[in-house]
């Protein structure tokens, strides 16, 4: 049979185990909790930059619709102002042909005038000597 001393050594065993697990529980509880706190944090950090990027969305989504809009405009805008320019054109169309007639007209006419002028010039050279001489002779001078 066992004795009381062997029974109380056992029981203090046991005891000492128990006292060994509780703190092992304790710790397992703070780690838990202190897990339990930076994953509470990490999802609030991860929930602030949700929201943030859903704002950012948001307003991608405003500044989309309303520069599509603005592009739907300018296009109108240059539409209406290559219609107007067209129009234009054709009503300058005839007004740039004269003028481009009477400028060549113009270069005919200036070169007439500059043939005729070397046409002159040429003929004075060549009676020049003739001219020379009859005024020689009219001055009697030798």
């Amino acid at each position: 049979m066992t004795s009381n001393d062997d029974i109380l050594r056992a029981l203090g065993r046991v005891e000492g185990r128990l006292t060994g697990i509780e703190e092992n529980v304790a710790l397992l509880r703070n780690e838990v909790s202190d897990e339990k706190a930076n994953a509470h944090d990490s999802r609030a950090v991860i929930h602030t930059r949700l929201d943030e990027q859903a704002r950012q969305i948001a307003n991608l989504d405003t500044r989309v619709a309303i520069s599509g809009g603005v592009d739907a405009r300018i296009r109108e805008e240059i539409k209406s102002l290559k219609e107007t320019v067209e129009k234009n054109q054709e009503a300058v169309a005839p007004a740039l042909e004269e003028w481009k007639r009477m400028k060549s007209i113009g270069y005919g006419i200036s070169g007439l005038i500059a043939f005729a002028g070397l046409t002159i010039g040429g003929m004075i050279a060549y009676a020049s000597d003739g001219a020379v001489a009859a005024l020689r002779h009219w001055l009697k001078i030798s």
